[in-house]
């Protein structure tokens, strides 16, 4: 435990010297003695959290890659605390996907006891075009994208009240617009309604949605109004620190 805890500190010392630091240096800041801090340093450059470059230490490619997955393990807890957090004000199971090289990706879902989120019986990334999420996604891209999509995920009906092809999809997608809410009532699956919205930040082609059993679906527009709120604050609130 102690060598583990000594060649942490050596590895914070490194991070804090973006153009490098000799082990002497190294030594002092973190209070070793320069034999024990010699043998970690070559320790972890063996193992690749350094690398060594004419006397001077950097962080190595696994350290960086621990630096990455910690960073992309933040964003999605902070995801994940968002749409909880909208889930209970609005009172509905929240999704967020995007579309990334050529497919839907749900990347996060909230419900909660009282808020059970919709089993996905069906692979949402081959059903776009029945799922509230998937049509909000399809009516961010360009024609050629929307084509291409459905020449690899065809349409096919769910229940009865799925779109009954690929033309009238692409009409509806036309109505919709980039910016515009979808709602969609059982073409996914029976007894469920859902709504989504556009989440657009960049080159990012996102949406979020709710779903709601259809004994209440007089609460659809609303909940899909309040969401969409709901995602003009959180933007007004990230936008400042975006551009800084």
């Amino acid at each position: 435990m102690g060598s583990v805890q000594r060649a942490m500190r050596l590895l914070e010392a490194v991070a804090r010297h973006q153009h490098g630091a000799p082990a002497k240096q190294l030594a002092r800041e973190t209070g070793l003695a320069l034999p024990t801090a010699y043998h970690l340093l070559r320790t972890l450059v063996h193992e690749g959290y350094l690398r060594r470059d004419r006397g001077l230490f950097f962080l190595g490619e696994a350290a960086e890659r621990l630096g990455r997955r910690g960073a992309q393990q933040k964003r999605r807890t902070t995801v994940s605390d968002v749409l909880a957090r909208w889930r209970d004000s609005i009172g509905a199971p929240v999704y967020y996907a995007t579309y990334r090289e050529g497919e839907i990706q749900v990347l996060c879902v909230s419900d909660g006891p009282g808020r059970p989120a919709g089993r996905e019986w069906a692979d949402f990334r081959e059903t776009g075009h029945a799922h509230a999420l998937g049509q909000c996604l399809l009516a961010q891209l360009d024609d050629a994208a929307r084509r291409d999509h459905l020449d690899r995920h065809p349409v096919r009906p769910l229940t009865p009240y799925t779109v009954p092809n690929g033309h009238e999809l692409l009409r509806r997608l036309d109505r919709v617009g980039r910016t515009g809410p979808v709602i969609e009532h059982q073409e996914y699956a029976l007894g469920t309604v859902c709504a989504a919205v556009p989440l657009t930040m960049g080159d990012t082609v996102g949406a979020l949605a709710l779903s709601l059993p259809h004994r209440q679906a007089d609460r659809l527009l609303a909940a899909a109004r309040q969401l969409r709120r709901e995602i003009g604050r959180l933007i007004e609130q990230i936008t400042p620190s975006i551009s800084i």
